[in-house]
């Protein structure tokens, strides 16, 4: 498998109560390793699944170390190191309950180009992360990627990312970019950015009328599929939630895992493959 995204370094601050304008609270944080595209390979190596990840790093402290993290993580790399760029920082503020606010430096990871992508082998996968088609920089080599993924017959999966740059983006835009992929990963509120529809299942619905398979991910209620007319839902696992960072990227892992294994096979199983992913995730800081 080929994974497409950020690579990036992850400032997690775990308030210990509500945040203080003006004042100050204290908080536990911790620097980490981060970035959509990273915490995707690294779940599915510790899964088992062979990957490469594709992006960019600076030519800085923290891209080295991200790369030595990466290497023993056992992905894969093809990463390329951008001259006097800085590697991606994101801020995350974490409040009691799990829920999370994040500040994006993408820095280096916006000067993906095409070349940076190696092609899937035949039979193999792509998954691509929204956020490389969000921004008009890295957006040709997130487009030239999916179209040689599909000319080399392998299957593409799509995180649409977040609603705040998919809005800003045009969701008609990127629904034209990203219409040849096999399963469609958004979660509850990207499914509702996408289609219009209030309630997750019909959005489920209305996403897999123009794709084979789509994910829909519901927080604490857990995750649907859809495929043609057929909707299954499975709930979430138990977690004691300390933060919701990188759920969604643990999810899409476990799920991948076992629907890559076994395509066509049962959809309940790779829910909850990924739900399961996500909850030991939650359960700790930082999205790994």
């Amino acid at each position: 498998m080929v994974v497409v995204g950020d690579v990036a370094t992850d400032v997690v601050a775990v308030l210990s109560g509500e945040p203080a304008p003006g004042s100050d609270r204290p908080a536990a944080i911790r620097s980490r390793g981060g970035g959509a595209g990273a915490n995707v390979a690294v779940h599915l190596a510790a899964l088992g699944t062979p990957v490469v990840l594709a992006g960019c790093v600076g030519d800085d402290p923290a891209g080295l170390a991200l790369v030595a993290e990466l290497t023993a993580a056992g992905v894969g790399l093809a990463l390329r190191t951008v001259p006097g760029a800085a590697t991606g920082t994101i801020v995350s503020l974490v409040e009691p309950g799990g829920q999370r606010s994040m500040l994006a430096d993408r820095g280096a990871n916006l000067d993906l180009r095409l070349g940076d992508v190696p092609a899937p082998g035949p039979g193999g996968h792509l998954h691509l992360s929204g956020y490389t088609l969000l921004d008009e920089r890295p957006r040709a080599a997130g487009l030239a990627a999916l179209a040689a993924a599909r000319a080399a017959g392998c299957t593409v999966s799509v995180d649409p990312a977040s609603t705040g740059p998919l809005t800003a983006y045009g969701v008609d835009r990127w629904l034209a970019d990203t219409a040849g992929a096999d399963l469609l990963l958004p979660n509850a509120d990207e499914a509702r950015l996408l289609t219009g529809c209030a309630d997750p299942a019909d959005a489920a619905r209305a996403l897999a009328a123009a794709h084979p398979a789509v994910a829909v991910t519901l927080g604490a209620d857990g995750a649907l599929w859809a495929a043609g007319d057929v909707v299954v839902h499975r709930p979430a696992h138990p977690a004691d939630v300390v933060d919701t960072t990188g759920a969604g990227d643990a999810f899409t892992a476990g799920l991948l895992a076992v629907w890559l294994a076994a395509p066509g096979g049962d959809p309940a199983a790779a829910l909850d493959a990924g739900l399961a992913r996500a909850a030991g995730v939650v359960a700790r800081a930082g999205a790994r």
